[in-house]
């Protein structure tokens, strides 16, 4: 089963695109920011991350830059 992470900080975004992900049979996780979804990818393998871009702490670019890197 394909598994996605979800990155956003509003809580209702999460929810409603995890309520998605589930209905096409997809395994997901959220996480509410961009450090967070770092850690959560250090331990995981995703097939596909959904992230915000606007977030505190680590915006979705500077997520992605340091994915990447890594």
């Amino acid at each position: 089963m394909p598994k996605i992470l979800i990155v956003d900080d509003e809580l209702n975004i999460r929810e409603l695109v995890k309520k998605y992900a589930v209905f096409e049979n997809f395994e997901s996780d959220t996480a509410t920011n961009g450090i967070e979804a770092i850690e959560m990818c250090k331990h995981n393998e995703y097939d596909l991350v959904i992230m915000d871009i606007m977030m505190p702490e680590k915006d979705g670019i500077t997520m992605t830059e340091d994915l990447r890197a890594n």
